[in-house]
């Protein structure tokens, strides 16, 4: 264990712990753009940077492992104005399009700006600008607001094992991108659209459907296989807009493409709304009741004719866990056959 101080106050924490996270420890709050708390610290955004008795320089709290005796400063006038012009530096090469971005309200470098008062930058010259949109179906990459925080690069590296994107180029003409500059072509889990710190990376199919005012947020469990994550639901005047998942959750945050994106059957005008039987050739709306009985009378009048195992129970990977176990208790109890499975294969 490593004793430390921290703004005044003490604290033990194991060795290796960053100072960022004993700082955190201790609820005293230092900004940070490209520091996630699920991926290895990149030091690139400088925000995090902090004083630290016995060194003539900040650095960078989230790179930088505790030390017995280590006496921290958090905040200072120095402190401040540099983390003001960094932000200034970074949004000297950022679009200023907030009112129709879509992650304004909910955007990391947004809160920062206004924390820190920038409503006119000092720093005039060149700017990135990038005509090409990419052309995959699903993630939306505004390379003119990427700060180059290399969240997704390592979130797609060390998550999802994939590598998908890298680092291109240098200085000035650095850039996040696939091999070769193409078209983004990867599994579409989205992950590097859930830390993205800026608009850089959003849905294509959340674009204009509602950010935050007149949204209402609905936790509950993916339909898609028994795996079983925790979701979020974005919905705003009885319709999904997006889809995203709380990191305290026992999937961390991670989803896969379906459970992202796949949300368009929810207000599909194509669902069925009510049971139907067919008569006379032609399927004929019909309550539940009625169609439960003519259900029951129907199975009853087969095993009393061929048999229990003439009947087979086919659930679906979309229904909860407890549904799925009521399905096969029926199937096994009340019709008395083990001939059951489900779809878990989409």
């Amino acid at each position: 264990m490593v004793k430390l101080t921290i703004d005044g106050k003490t604290i033990t924490v194991p060795k290796g712990t960053t100072v960022l996270d004993a700082a955190r420890k201790l609820d005293i709050p230092i900004p940070t753009l490209c520091h996630h708390p699920k991926l290895t610290p990149f030091g690139g955004c400088r925000m995090c940077i902090v004083e630290i008795k016995g060194i003539p320089r900040p650095v960078t709290s989230c790179t930088t492992p505790v030390t017995e005796g280590m006496e921290v400063i958090t905040s200072s006038p120095r402190l401040e104005d540099l983390r003001k012009t960094i932000l200034e530096l970074i949004l000297s090469d950022h679009p200023n399009d907030c009112m129709v971005c879509e992650r304004a309200g909910d955007c990391t470098l947004q809160e920062l700006a206004y924390f820190y008062g920038i409503k006119e930058n000092r720093f005039q010259g060149e700017r990135r600008r990038y005509e090409k949109r990419d052309g995959n179906p699903f993630i939306e990459r505004d390379m003119e607001k990427c700060i180059l925080c290399g969240r997704c690069v390592k979130v797609c590296s060390e998550v999802q094992g994939v590598g998908a994107i890298d680092f291109a180029y240098r200085g000035f003409n650095a850039k996040i991108c696939p091999p070769y500059e193409h078209d983004l072509d990867c599994e579409f889990c989205g992950q590097c659209v859930a830390v993205c710190p800026t608009g850089a990376l959003t849905g294509k199919m959340w674009a204009l459907k509602g950010r935050q005012k007149e949204i209402k947020e609905v936790d509950t469990v993916c339909a898609y296989c028994g795996t079983g994550c925790n979701i979020t639901l974005h919905v705003r005047r009885n319709e999904v807009v997006r889809v995203t998942s709380k990191e305290n959750t026992w999937n961390e945050g991670w989803l896969c493409v379906k459970g992202r994106f796949g949300y368009k059957f929810i207000n599909s005008p194509d669902r069925l709304k009510t049971p139907l039987i067919k008569k006379r050739g032609k399927f004929k709306e019909v309550s539940w009741e009625e169609a439960l009985d003519y259900t029951a009378k129907k199975l009853n009048a087969i095993k009393k004719k061929y048999g229990p195992d003439s009947i087979g129970g086919l659930s679906s990977a979309r229904c909860t866990t407890e549904e799925n176990y009521l399905f096969q208790k029926f199937i096994r109890a009340v019709i008395g056959t083990n001939n059951v499975d489900h779809c878990a294969r989409l």
